[in-house]
C-alpha cells in the first residue's frame, strides 16, 4: 500500500499485468501512471505490438512509467530478451508531475521484480531502439 516517503500506493493489478508479462508475456509493453495517489495500469500493449505502437502511446506532455519486452538477437546469433524500464518525463511536463514521478520511480520499480534494463527518456531519442538495445546486450 502507501508508503511513507512518497505517500503512493500501487495498484495490485499493476504486479499482476507485469508478472503476467514477465512469465507468460501476455503483452509487448505495459504503461502505467500516477492517479489519485496510487499507480494504476494504463494501457496493455498485447504481444503483436511493436516498439513504434509502445512509443507512440506516451503522451508527449504527461509523465509515465512503462516496462517493454524487448527481443533481440546477439552477435552470436542467440534470441534473447529483456524487460526494459523506462521512466516517461518529457521536458514540457508539469514541474510537480516530473518531481511525483521522480520521487516514486524506485519504490514503484522494486514492486516490479524483474527490471533487467532501465532508462530515463524526456524525449524519443533518448529511448530509440539502437540506445535499448546497446544497453540490453
Amino acid at each position: 500500500m502507501a508508503n511513507a516517503s512518497s505517500g503512493m500506493a500501487v495498484n495490485d493489478e499493476c504486479k499482476l499485468k507485469f508478472l503476467e508479462l514477465k512469465a507468460k508475456r501476455n503483452y509487448r509493453y505495459i504503461v502505467f501512471k500516477i492517479e489519485n495517489q496510487e499507480v494504476v495500469l494504463e494501457k496493455l500493449g498485447g504481444p503483436e505490438e511493436t516498439y513504434d505502437d509502445f512509443s507512440a502511446c506516451l503522451p508527449a506532455d504527461e509523465c509515465r512509467y512503462a516496462v517493454f519486452d524487448f527481443d533481440f538477437t546477439t552477435a552470436e546469433n542467440c534470441q534473447k530478451s529483456k524487460i526494459v524500464f523506462i521512466g516517461w518525463s518529457p521536458e514540457v511536463s508539469k514541474v510537480r508531475h516530473k518531481m511525483v514521478y521522480a520521487s516514486t520511480k524506485d519504490r514503484f520499480k522494486r514492486e516490479l521484480d524483474g527490471i533487467q534494463v532501465e532508462l530515463q527518456a524526456t524525449d524519443a531519442s533518448e529511448m530509440s531502439l539502437d540506445l535499448i538495445k546497446a544497453r540490453a546486450v
